[in-house]
């Protein structure tokens, strides 16, 4: 018996043009018996004609298809009684915004998939868009840089590039790296931002997206501790941009002095810890977060921290903060809304909690774009597609009338289940404590 499954158009935003299954990925999975229909989308990264020329069915109705894949979320309107829908819910944290969405998921009976979730047995992620999260912010983070100082009357070779969804593809991307690389080392970056440093919080895969990005520039590497003494030496150098990324320990510090950092004691008693990392602030020219944050956890940069710095100085070195993560009032507490691909940035002010869009005026830019991925949605939909389609035969075949416990899906997708026939399933019970404080029940 065909197995079949449904690809949904996304329409949560204009930007968002990835897909979980590309056109080749689709064709190999039909040769493996699970046929794949497509809703048609005017502006997905891969066209109909893609997915036709592949032998996909292409059209509206995806009512026949018991397993529904998508990206972001999905409309209340669209569930279907009893159906397993598999996309990025954002509902783990208890995110507010989300628990209607799951609300109206239970009530309906379906079951709820989210790719987050896919962990193996350390509880790494193993389908993410981050790699490509770190290499599209780091593109529009430098560019709003170039766009901030051109706007300071400082000429630079930043202003050489765009922004990352302006680029046919990520080789072109990098090709526009590179003149700016030739730029800096032939000319020098001007004095107002030299030595012009890059801090980077975190390490996972969102930060070698980052770096991977930087790499193409004239980086040299320092560590977190050697940042302040490059700040204000005389000898630092026009030709390079400094790069220094932040782990924990760096971040964070134990509130009692009689205990030392220890990074699994602090991933289980984050209220044990307090927050460091702004002592490192006026030396770094940008600072892009790739952090992993949840209210659990001490924040990078507060309000109140930022504007200490502003009240210090009249101009800090700070002009940029591209935050990848994006966590509204968050690890980032200036953070104050996210943004998309079309008005990427604002500028806060953290004399009085302002915001302007764009890249003028007095305070720090932001950039907060919540689906960075969009902006490579060719090569992210490519490189997502190709790990997902493995999990999908399971999904695809699973028998969902059997109880949780019973069911056969690989541990890696079990893990992932949030909601079971319409139930919480056990590792997800406490999301019960959201649904009933936002008056959803």
């Amino acid at each position: 018996m065909t197995a079949l499954i449904g690809v949904r158009r996304e329409d949560k935003s204009e930007w968002e043009r990835r897909v979980p299954i590309t056109p080749d990925d689709a064709a190999e999975l039909q040769k493996q018996g699970i046929r794949v229909i497509v809703q048609p989308s005017p502006i997905r990264a891969f066209r109909d004609e893609e997915f036709l020329k592949a032998g996909v069915t292409v059209q509206e109705d995806l009512s026949s298809c018991p397993v529904v894949f998508g990206i972001k979320e999905i409309p209340e309107h669209v569930f279907e009684p009893d159906k397993t829908y598999v996309f990025f819910a954002h509902v783990i944290k208890g995110q507010p915004y989300n628990m209607p969405m799951l609300r109206r998921m239970l009530d309906l009976g379906c079951t709820l998939v989210d790719y987050e979730r896919i962990v193996d047995e350390q509880n790494r992620r193993l389908i993410f868009f981050g790699w490509h999260a770190g290499v599209a912010g780091t593109l529009d983070t430098l560019w709003a840089l170039g766009q901030r100082l051109a706007w300071e009357g400082i000429p630079n070779p930043f202003t050489d590039l765009r922004q990352t969804h302006q680029y046919h593809d990520l080789q072109e991307a990098y090709r526009a790296l590179e003149g700016v690389r030739r730029r800096i080392e032939a000319e020098g970056l001007p004095k107002e931002v030299t030595p012009c440093i890059v801090g980077i919080a975190g390490y996972g895969n969102v930060s070698r997206g980052v770096q991977e990005a930087l790499s193409h520039l004239p980086i040299q590497p320092i560590e977190p501790e050697e940042v302040a003494t490059v700040a204000t030496s005389p000898d630092a150098s026009r030709h390079v941009l400094y790069q220094a990324v932040f782990k924990e320990w760096h971040t964070v510090e134990p509130i009692s002095p009689e205990h030392s950092f220890d990074l699994q004691d602090y991933y289980d008693h984050p209220e044990k810890y307090r927050g460091v990392f702004e002592q490192y602030l006026p030396y770094l020219t940008v600072l892009i977060n790739a952090i992993f944050w949840t209210s659990r956890y001490p924040r990078l940069v507060t309000k109140a921290g930022i504007k200490a710095l502003f009240e210090r100085e009249s101009r800090p070195r700070l002009r940029v903060i591209g935050d990848i993560s994006c966590d509204i009032e968050g690890a980032i507490e200036c953070t104050v809304k996210s943004t998309e691909p079309g008005d990427p940035i604002y500028v806060y002010n953290p004399l009085n909690g302002e915001i302007t869009d764009g890249h003028e005026g007095p305070g720090v830019v932001i950039m907060a774009v919540d689906i960075l991925p969009s902006e490579l949605p060719r090569e992210a939909s490519a490189d997502f597609s190709r790990v997902l389609q493995r999990f999908i035969p399971a999904l695809a075949q699973c028998d969902f009338s059997l109880p949780f416990e019973e069911c056969n899906l690989p541990p890696e997708i079990k893990r992932a289940v949030i909601a079971y026939r319409g139930k919480l399933t056990p590792d997800y019970q406490y999301l019960e404590q959201y649904l009933e404080t936002r008056g959803e029940r």
